[in-house]
């Protein structure tokens, strides 16, 4: 019978101190939650390449000023064809 007791004694101890020593670090507040919207941070901006329509990384694009705006294109190729379909020398 003691034998029993002392078992059940040792399993609610161990209970009590698992979630702590398995918790993340930052505590068990959520804080630290990879898939909490508000510790995330934005990688990188995806834009959208205007001639070929592609997505692809704002960091990644080659940039073109064009009639006033910034144009992202996913390459040389694609930004030369676009110049070259608009008309727009480059300069």
């Amino acid at each position: 019978m003691r034998l029993i007791l002392l078992a059940l004694l040792i399993y609610l101890i161990y209970q009590a101190i698992k979630p702590r020593a398995l918790a993340p670090k930052g505590g068990m507040d959520g804080n630290d939650d990879p898939d909490n919207a508000s510790s995330r941070q934005l990688d990188d901006v995806m834009v959208k390449d205007p001639y070929c329509n592609v997505y692809f990384p704002k960091r990644t694009g080659i940039h073109l000023e064009f009639e006033g705006k910034n144009l992202y294109f996913c390459s040389k190729a694609c930004r030369d064809k676009f110049i070259a379909l608009n008309g727009k020398r480059e300069g």
